[in-house]
């Protein structure tokens, strides 16, 4: 009997012996509470000691959190639309204050108040400055501002936000059509602007070279009929110094040039009779008359009459 009675006492005093110990890992906090008022604080990792059935123990993670904001629609000062979503790094600081803060709710409950926090932050932020400030590559300062707000705020929960980054800035899906459009208005309008001036360009290239080209074509024919008048006045002046000295053979030359002018293959039709001056050498040069130099290009005649 006494046997019976002392092996279920043991093993209640077993259980009562194991649930007054609890194990704090070196990634957690731990409060030890009574009836829900905080009796103990634990922060380092070891064994600790509560009392069965009376107290319990509240763990919370001790690491450093994540939280991904919902894209968020924003009005900058020039009422341009954008939207944002952020990422945060946040951790618990005070878990005191932190469990008065989210009572049962647990972390779950931190994260749905630190995205309101971290919303308003943004939206308080974002609408002081313009949107080319927002979508400029250096956004630190933007961000600096938002962390510094959202940790004030989160003070209260016994939380620090450590680092807020902001992972989108864009147009509403609405907005983009319309600002491709008139970023291709601006892309066309600089593209015909340049074609316009490459064209002006080319226009004083062609005209400058057809000046150039009628300048050298003008000066090199002027030279062409200087040379050739004087080559034309040399070459006289040499015919008439030759025929002055054998006026026998200036007349022949003349006769043969009006043979040739006169008989051209193909041009020329000669009708007359075998006795004429035209097959008479002798009676034909006695009727050119006195010997003449003769201009250049030009042809001697028979004297008039013949």
């Amino acid at each position: 009997m006494r046997a019976q009675f002392l092996i279920p006492v043991g093993v209640i005093a077993l259980a009562l012996g194991l649930s007054s110990v609890y194990t704090v890992d070196e990634r957690e906090k731990a409060l030890v509470l009574q009836f829900g008022e905080v009796k103990t604080v634990r922060t380092e990792p070891g064994l600790g000691f509560k009392i069965p059935l009376i107290q319990q123990v509240v763990k919370y993670d001790d690491r450093i959190l994540s939280l991904m904001t919902q894209p968020l629609e924003v009005t900058p000062l020039d009422d341009r639309r954008l939207v944002v979503d952020a990422f945060a790094r946040w951790r618990i600081t005070n878990p005191v204050k932190f469990r008065e803060a989210v009572s049962t709710g647990g972390e779950s409950f931190a994260k749905s108040r630190l995205d309101g926090i971290l919303n308003n932050a943004i939206r308080e932020v974002m609408g002081s400055v313009p949107s080319t400030a927002v979508l400029s590559d250096d956004r630190t300062p933007l961000m600096n501002q938002i962390r510094d707000i959202a940790r004030r705020e989160a003070a209260a929960l016994g939380v620090d936000v450590i680092d807020v980054r902001l992972t989108r800035t864009d147009l509403p899906d609405q907005n983009l059509a319309a600002t491709y459009a008139r970023m291709r208005a601006e892309r066309e309008r600089e593209a015909a602007d340049e074609r316009a001036r490459g064209g002006e360009a080319a226009q004083r290239v062609r005209a400058a070279a057809d000046r150039t080209v009628i300048e050298l074509t003008s000066e090199a024919r002027k030279q062409s009929e200087i040379i050739r008048g004087e080559a034309d006045a040399e070459r006289n002046a040499i015919y008439a110094e030759a025929y002055g000295k054998d006026p026998s053979f200036f007349a022949f030359t003349r006769s043969l040039q009006f043979y040739a002018e006169s008989l051209k293959p193909g041009t020329s039709s000669l009708v007359t009779e075998p006795s004429s001056l035209y097959f008479d050498y002798d009676r034909f040069v006695k009727s050119l008359g006195p010997i003449e130099a003769v201009p250049t290009g030009e042809t001697p005649a028979p004297a008039a009459g013949q």
